[in-house]
């Protein structure tokens, strides 16, 4: 008895207990990925991930199903079935990305829709170890990467720089020697004349890794260019 639920489990051919089987594991391992997701807040979380990955291996399972019980289909191609699943979760995953004034959000959740689809459809085709395996590799980078590269990496701290000065700014060098000597890499700049206010607007694109110390450049700033404001802000606006 047991030995035959096994067969059925390994079979590549489609029955109710490897059906079942694969359903339960494809829930439990999308599960595991949305729980993380949702531990961090995100939008898309336990539920979404399960569905996903169940739906996904519910489509591979139509996709093997279709060619074992129509033996003498000719036309069409079934395994397109499981290959819009890969395509067509690109909706969620969008739904997923919030984008913000000066940054975008959600793109690594987004990125894990897709992946967990991509796990549905590993398990609907029997790959279980490897399905595991992937999920595993999933979390451990979900986890792990992201404390790495917030002690390595993401230290540094993206901002603007934005610097009106009045009237035309002739020499741009000077002001970009102050935000240097305060060890923050300036990595581009665009500068724009108002002439509705006659000033000069300067934006830096910076990275520093440590968080700037606005006090004493906006007044090596201000001292150099007798500019008229200075910020420091997340956002671009040109």
């Amino acid at each position: 008895m047991l030995e035959n639920i096994y067969n059925d489990i390994i079979s590549p051919d489609v029955n109710l207990a490897g059906a079942i089987t694969k359903l339960v594991l494809s829930l439990l391992l999308g599960a595991t990925i949305g729980i993380e997701r949702r531990r961090k807040g995100q939008i898309a979380g336990l539920r979404t991930f399960a569905l996903i990955s169940m739906g996904a291996t519910l489509a591979m399972l139509i996709s093997i199903y279709i060619p074992q019980v129509y033996l003498g289909l000719k036309n069409g191609d079934p395994g397109r079935i499981a290959a819009q699943v890969v395509s067509g979760v690109g909706f969620l995953g969008a739904g997923a990305i919030i984008q913000m004034k000066g940054s975008v959000r959600g793109l690594t959740t987004a990125a894990g829709i897709w992946m967990t689809a991509c796990i549905g459809l590993a398990v609907g085709a029997g790959m279980y170890l490897i399905s595991i395996i992937a999920t595993l590799l999933i979390i451990f980078i979900l986890v792990h990467i992201e404390r790495i590269e917030q002690r390595y990496n993401f230290l540094w701290e993206s901002k603007i720089i934005r610097v009106r000065v009045p009237g035309i700014l002739n020499d741009i060098q000077p002001i970009r020697d102050i935000i240097t000597d305060n060890e923050v890499h300036i990595s581009d700049e665009f500068m724009k004349y108002d002439y509705e206010n006659q000033q000069t607007i300067v934006n830096f694109m910076v990275r520093s890794k440590n968080s700037v110390n606005a006090p004493s450049l906006f007044k090596a700033i201000k001292d150099e260019s007798d500019a008229v404001s200075i910020t420091i802000t997340n956002e671009m606006n040109m």
